[in-house]
């Protein structure tokens, strides 16, 4: 069981607090700092991993003993030149490749076992309302399809750069968001096709690397599980998954299969995907959402009958095949202080990823218990 953290300085919620939740074994992290096409400096990366995995003297004048892994990244960025396969944003595809593998050869080595990755383009996720008020008095992230129809790409930057209190929002970086113009240029007339060739040769360059390095990747589903803009996703449905594993068989290529992101689409079949693609899984988010109608969705709790997505269903196909991957709550609402005071990173409070992960370790220990 994982918690996403930001990191010291960029996050509301600080390791202490998740030291407390039972069950939380490893901390999945990013340099949040880095650009796509960086590479990622030793330094930089022993440094992370040393916050994560070690106690200070105040820790153990405490007696505190417990500490976490910090096996997990999510994520390491493609940059855009690898979706379009030509020049963008001053790098060429190979150049960004050539980053990318220098980056998980020192991941690898640094004993980190799982990188997220998406290969959205222009941007990773969106929604239309990141503090959406639930009939409980919480709030969550929101879809309206009706806003996303009558917006412009400019007009999304512009309220997404609103929403983010501060705090840097993972895919809406303001670097990325300068430079809309020359992205919008660069995906006009690009087809599923083509996203697909480019995804290919990306996996036949990096994936050696990969199974060298005993690093392995794992693809999180677009977010939402459609088109949008007119740019074509090529991870959203079933169909999409398998085709983009077919693309290396590698068992180093594999997803990070967001049940939440993928249930976007409301065709789509969470337990079902997990239990086709079990031996590909390295990570999995467990989340809930609630279909409203008319293609808006909203986040809700994990528990299985507040929303639209099988949690237990999922949790129970995972115990029943034994799963040995990474997983971790994804997205909670936001509550108590965190609607007032303590307000945090849209979607990464802690008060309710913390109920998440019990509900879900209660139904992983019931099911997996009783095998």
């Amino acid at each position: 069981m994982g918690f996403r953290w930001y990191g010291e300085g960029n996050d509301t919620v600080t390791l202490d607090q998740v030291r407390q939740v039972p069950g939380v074994e490893t901390i999945v992290w990013s340099l949040h700092h880095k650009q796509a096409g960086e590479v990622w400096e030793e330094a930089e990366i022993a440094a992370a991993m040393a916050t994560i995995t070690e106690l200070t003297d105040e820790h153990r004048a405490r007696g505190i003993t417990r500490t976490f892994d910090a096996e997990v990244v999510e994520s390491v960025n493609v940059h855009e030149a690898i979706k379009l396969g030509k020049d963008v944003l001053g790098l060429s595809r190979d150049e960004a490749i050539a980053s990318y593998r220098t980056t998980i050869e020192r991941l690898g080595r640094a004993g980190v076992k799982v990188v997220c990755y998406n290969f959205m383009p222009v941007f990773d996720w969106l929604r239309t309302d990141m503090f959406h008020p639930l009939p409980d008095g919480s709030t969550a992230l929101f879809y309206e399809k009706a806003v996303v129809d009558t917006l412009t790409p400019e007009s999304l930057i512009a309220s997404m750069e609103l929403d983010q209190g501060g705090l840097t929002i993972p895919g809406w970086e303001p670097e990325r968001l300068a430079s809309f113009t020359e992205l919008k240029e660069a995906y006009a007339g690009v087809t599923r096709e083509d996203m697909y060739a480019n995804y290919a040769y990306f996996l036949d360059a990096v994936i050696p690397v990969c199974e060298a390095s005993g690093v392995k990747l794992g693809v999180h589903p677009d977010d939402p599980a459609f088109d949008i803009f007119g740019w074509p996703r090529v991870v959203s449905r079933k169909e999409d998954l398998a085709r983009v594993l077919s693309l290396n068989d590698s068992p180093h290529h594999g997803l990070t299969l967001c049940l939440g992101s993928f249930s976007s689409n409301p065709e789509s079949d969470a337990v079902d995907a997990v239990r086709t693609f079990m031996d590909r899984i390295h990570f999995s988010h467990v989340r809930n959402i609630k279909h409203l109608g008319n293609g808006d969705f909203t986040e809700v709790a994990h528990r299985a009958c507040e929303g639209s997505v099988d949690t237990v269903g999922i949790m129970k196909a995972y115990a029943e095949a034994g799963y040995e991957g990474y997983i971790r709550p994804d997205h909670g609402r936001h509550l108590w202080d965190e609607n007032t005071t303590n307000r945090p990173r849209p979607g990464y409070g802690l008060y309710d990823r913390a109920l998440g992960i019990q509900y879900l370790l209660g139904v992983w220990d019931a099911c997996h218990h009783g095998r």
